[in-house]
């Protein structure tokens, strides 16, 4: 890490919860990190909702537990032990056969000795129903730990047409961690070119970035912005996110989808 392999260059950097380890990770390497931090991460204002699918699933485990992301986890949790419910909750989790979106949930599983039995075909909600769909799930009922409030409904389709019995449950959301000034000085940023590369490590920021271009009525700036910008994608969901909004990334890791393998890509993409 001594080598500043991004020295000169300014890199956008969206993300929250991790915001200054992202950061200090592209300054170690020379880069000046252009903090915007878009949205952040808070427990579900539901706790009835959360709490009743905490009790039915310590008092009777699913047959099967599909899990989204690390974050639904460790917010699950969080849950549990505020309710003198995390032994019963740990417990419980080794009862059903888990079924993880890629690896960030296993990571979560780790430090209480347990794993995915099975991971998705790939990291996204496509990948979780081709997995599903070698599975016979007549008559199971499956546990289901959403992505943000998102209801997912071809999953949840997908499990019906299955013949399993979904339980589904959105222990946080997604919330706006910037005012809209802010986000539009990081537009104004892209637009007259002082930055570099943009690195989105979440759906919910690319959807928060095009909203707020808008609902201020400055998609052509954003749009002019990105086209000279590098943008990079931490992953296969947020790949998909930006294509959507049609500007498709320009690097993303091919099979770790943590931090560290994004800033490697993005090195050496710009060493090449």
């Amino acid at each position: 890490m001594s080598e500043q392999e991004l020295e000169g260059l300014t890199v956008a950097v969206p993300e929250s919860r991790e915001l200054d380890l992202f950061a200090r990770m592209l300054e170690e390497r020379g880069a000046t990190a252009f903090r915007c931090p878009l949205v952040r991460i808070a427990d579900s204002p539901d706790e009835d909702a959360v709490h009743q699918w905490l009790d039915r699933f310590c008092d009777n485990p699913p047959d099967e537990l599909i899990l989204l992301t690390g974050e639904g986890l460790r917010r699950l949790l969080g849950f549990a032990e505020r309710r003198g419910q995390h032994e019963a909750f740990i417990s419980a989790l080794s009862h059903p056969r888990i079924i993880a979106r890629g690896p960030k949930p296993g990571r979560a599983l780790r430090p209480f000795g347990l794993k995915p039995d099975l991971l998705s075909e790939s990291p996204t909600s496509a990948g979780v129903i081709r997995t599903l769909e070698e599975l016979d799930l007549t008559g199971h009922r499956v546990g289901v730990q959403l992505y943000g409030e998102e209801p997912n409904h071809p999953l949840m389709d997908a499990l019906q047409a299955a013949g399993a019995e979904a339980d589904a449950v959105a222990p946080y959301v997604y919330l706006s961690d910037r005012d809209d000034p802010a986000v539009l000085e990081l537009i104004r940023a892209l637009d007259t070119g002082r930055i570099d590369v943009i690195a989105f490590t979440s759906k919910a920021q690319v959807q928060r970035l095009w909203e707020v271009a808008e609902g201020a009525d400055c998609q052509d700036a954003l749009n002019r912005g990105m086209s000279r910008t590098l943008v990079a994608a931490i992953g296969p969901v947020v790949e998909e996110a930006l294509t959507a909004r049609g500007r498709p990334a320009d690097l993303a890791p091919e099979k770790s989808y943590f931090m560290k393998p994004l800033v490697r890509e993005m090195v050496a993409r710009l060493h090449s």
